[in-house]
């Protein structure tokens, strides 16, 4: 029987009910899809299917990630609603592919895991599925793991096997209109041209399940848990000096009121020079790098290939003696005594985010 799967939260307990009712019958996984954005979310959700269907014994092959393709197939359905139409392209798309995947490798049975997921249409999918089965005599597994206390007992393996539960559906419509709905910042979009990874970002998930993925190799106990903080993003920001745009890092957590200010250099302390308006301090790279303990070789070179954020955050705190402070702090190659324009569009916002513990 081919399964095909779409997140490890909704195939655990999905594929544990299977296979005590199919004990005889070769299951295989199949992760098809091509609707998750960014990439760096379908990364971390094959990582996760991949844990669990080891943990359970289940041969996993991964679908071709072809995300453009689904985006043609759904255009014009963008602003539609979860289970409407577009997810309907959705279900089509997977099932159908799956099909074509079960009579390539075989297998004379095929079903989805989707049919437990809270987000999706059981009437739908048992339509799709059914059809399917009518044309190419393969048959199609429906069944509702999620009746009685199934929902219940699924969210329970979720905990037990430390899976990674996602906070959107997949697609890059759904999370826009998800945020859109919430009145929260789409930070799952955001990629800095540093590279630098950035709190409670995909990125950050993907190093600490990766992590997971080795304590649970090693036999260390190890427990996920949830801590709320104060999150940041920079949107955008730029630093004038005498009308010219110069190069700049702005540390993180820095803010400015209304976004923008300007001043003059009212006096300068240990390295440290301070704008006569809002708040804002500025350093230059050769302060920054006896701060840092680093060589870099000009701002530029720093935007390109930053301290990890824990660091930065760190050393901005070193500086400001604060942790607590949120007004900015820049960095430039150089202080001239000039007029300062400064523009700092950023957005800090209470969040939640996992962290691991272990050997406790």
């Amino acid at each position: 029987m081919l399964v095909h799967i779409c997140c490890a939260v909704d195939s655990h307990y999905f594929l544990e009910r299977i296979q005590e009712e199919f004990p005889n019958e070769e299951l295989v996984g199949y992760f098809y899809d091509p609707n998750i954005h960014p990439y760096s979310e379908y990364r971390l959700r094959y990582l996760d299917v991949e844990y669990s269907c080891q943990k359970l014994g289940i041969k996993l092959i991964e679908g071709a990630y072809n995300l453009e393709e689904w985006l043609k197939k759904v255009k014009g359905m963008e602003h539609l609603p979860e289970k409407g139409d577009r997810c309907t392209v959705c279900y089509d798309d997977r099932l159908d592919t799956t099909v074509k995947k079960a009579i390539e490798l075989g297998h004379n049975k095929f079903t989805t895991t989707l049919l437990i997921s809270p987000k999706k249409s059981q009437e739908k999918l048992e339509i799709i599925g059914n059809n399917l089965s009518s044309m190419t005599g393969l048959e199609f597994i429906y069944r509702d793991y999620k009746a009685g206390n199934g929902a219940e007992i699924q969210g329970q393996k979720v905990k037990e096997n430390s899976l990674y539960r996602q906070n959107y559906c997949g697609c890059l419509f759904g999370l826009s209109a998800q945020r859109e709905a919430q009145k929260k910042i789409m930070d799952e979009m955001f990629n800095p041209i540093s590279n630098q990874i950035l709190p409670e970002s995909i990125e950050e998930r993907l190093e600490l399940y990766k992590k997971r993925n080795e304590l649970e190799s090693s036999g260390a106990n190890y427990k996920i848990i949830k801590q709320r903080f104060l999150n940041y993003r920079l949107l955008n920001a730029k630093v004038k000096i005498a009308k010219n745009i110069v190069p700049s890092y702005i540390l993180c957590y820095s803010t400015i009121n209304r976004n923008n200010t300007n001043g003059r250099i009212e006096y300068t302390k240990n390295g440290i020079n301070y704008l006569n308006r809002d708040e804002v301090k500025i350093i230059d790279i050769n302060t920054f790098n006896s701060f840092a303990n680093s060589s870099y070789k000009n701002v530029k070179e720093l935007m390109y290939n930053p301290l990890s954020f824990k660091k930065e955050l760190d050393l901005r705190n070193q500086i400001l003696k604060n942790p607590y402070d949120l007004s900015a702090l820049i960095v430039l190659d150089e202080i001239k005594n000039e007029k300062y324009e400064i523009e700092i569009n950023s957005e800090t916002y209470e969040d939640i985010k996992e962290e691991l513990v272990w050997n406790y």
